[in-house]
């Protein structure tokens, strides 16, 4: 299974039944409100907002709390100091990762994760070292028991998918799109009654490296210390690794 999709599925479910949910809404609140900042508070004008919104609700984020976030960000003043980030790395077995940030502090962002990187066996790279392997797509990840191939096929090709792959192993289905096309797919399956594990804008690998046993467990933990990081608002990879030790690994 590749990492990009099973892994997001992974993150969401956890965020969902986080008790820490101070530090889950803390990173949603933060997209939203650049988000809005940048491309104002509409969020059926805003495709990077509508997919921020839906991720907060999707965590039970109450909706005092995400309108708060977009009403300061749309009002220009709050999230102006926070700044984006994109630093590339690899790890074990020559792994790529990219990791997103938000942050007030430049040389405290780069520090921590440096340090992550270090601690978890990787290596910090350049600017632009990885991310050449890497597309950015609208990705959603439907439970193939709940929603049929067919179906998403019927819907989704009329609304702008570019692909959608049926993966039995995973007991999922992928639907990938262009990221223009987001919010016109997301509101044909919203339309449908169709809610997906995963629904965002993503950055998906053209290639994966395959990983097992030790180097698979370094990979996930080394993942697992970079999204930890307060900063961090989403991390990327391109591993590809067996359902059980997936399953085994996250557990």
């Amino acid at each position: 299974m590749s990492g990009h999709s099973k892994w997001s599925t992974i993150k969401h479910k956890k965020a969902a039944a986080d008790a820490k949910r101070g530090k889950v809404f803390t990173r949603y609140i933060r997209e939203i409100t650049v988000a809005a900042r940048l491309g104002g508070g509409d969020a059926d004008a805003n495709p990077r907002l509508r997919a921020a919104v839906n991720a907060a609700r999707a965590v039970n984020m109450p909706k005092d709390n995400i309108e708060r976030a977009i009403a300061r960000g749309a009002g220009g003043d709050d999230g102006a100091a926070l700044e984006e980030i994109r630093y590339e790395g690899y790890g074990q077995a020559g792994v790529a990762i990219l990791v997103d940030c938000m942050t007030d502090n430049r040389n405290r962002t780069v520090s921590d994760v440096r340090s992550a990187f270090t601690k978890g066996g990787g290596n910090l790279g350049e600017s632009g070292c990885v991310s050449w392997m890497f597309h950015q797509k609208g990705l959603f990840v439907f439970d193939r028991t709940k929603a049929g191939e067919e179906t998403l096929m019927e819907i989704g090709m009329e609304a702008g998918a570019e692909d959608i792959v049926d993966k039995p192993d995973e007991g999922a289905i992928e639907v990938t799109c262009a990221p223009t096309d987001f919010v016109a797919l997301q509101e044909a399956f919203e339309q449908e009654g169709l809610s997906p594990e995963v629904g965002e804008i993503s950055w998906i690998p053209e290639n994966t490296i395959h990983i097992e046993g030790e180097e698979a467990e370094k990979v996930l933990r080394l993942i697992e210390r970079l999204e930890d990081l307060d900063d961090v608002q989403n991390v990327y990879a391109n591993f590809d690794i067996s359902e059980e030790a997936m399953q085994r690994l996250s557990a």
